[in-house]
């Protein structure tokens, strides 16, 4: 039996944007006045923890862009078998998200050239990053940028879930 297709849900594409578009955007926000905020990561099996982080960096400023490790870098970040989505799929979730304003996948093995080329107000990082550990914190700071690390959410995080994922019974 054939079953319908399944309706398409509109993703937020006008959140989603290359890193040219980023770098003007960030530019028109600090035109504005506006505090912009930035974080990275993989963002694979979005979670609850990844929700919560999220919405404390977009309490620190006005606009808060994610930048996105692209397949390549998630595998070699995470291994074999990473990411469990493809890139579009975890931006499209991120970009669904109303705390996050802009998503921008970037590749390559460091965020370090995206953040030297946007120069956030705030970079923020998750609570797993000492301080002095953050990629990009000296570029930040010598612009008169702050870098600040947000609290974990203890039990939260994909490869965890993936672990028990793993582990679950067969059917």
């Amino acid at each position: 039996m054939a079953t319908a297709a399944q309706p398409s849900l509109p993703i937020a594409t006008d959140k989603l944007l290359e890193p040219t578009e980023l770098h003007a955007t960030r530019r028109a926000c600090a035109e504005a006045g506006q505090t912009f905020v930035f974080t990275n990561g993989c963002f694979d099996l979005l979670h609850r923890g990844h929700v919560e982080y999220l919405q404390q960096a977009r309490a620190l400023g006005d606009c808060l862009a994610v930048g996105l490790n692209d397949d390549r870098s998630v595998r070699a970040l995470k291994g074999p078998g990473r990411p469990l989505m493809p890139q579009a799929d975890r931006a499209a979730l991120l970009a669904a998200l109303s705390c996050v304003n802009y998503v921008c996948t970037f590749s390559g093995a460091s965020v370090e050239p995206l953040v030297a080329d946007l120069l956030p107000d705030i970079l923020v990082k998750g609570g797993d990053y000492a301080r002095e550990e953050i990629v990009g914190r000296r570029i930040v700071e010598a612009h008169g940028g702050r870098v600040q690390a947000l609290p974990l959410w203890r039990g939260q995080s994909s490869s965890a879930l993936v672990r028990r994922i793993k582990n679950l019974p067969d059917e």
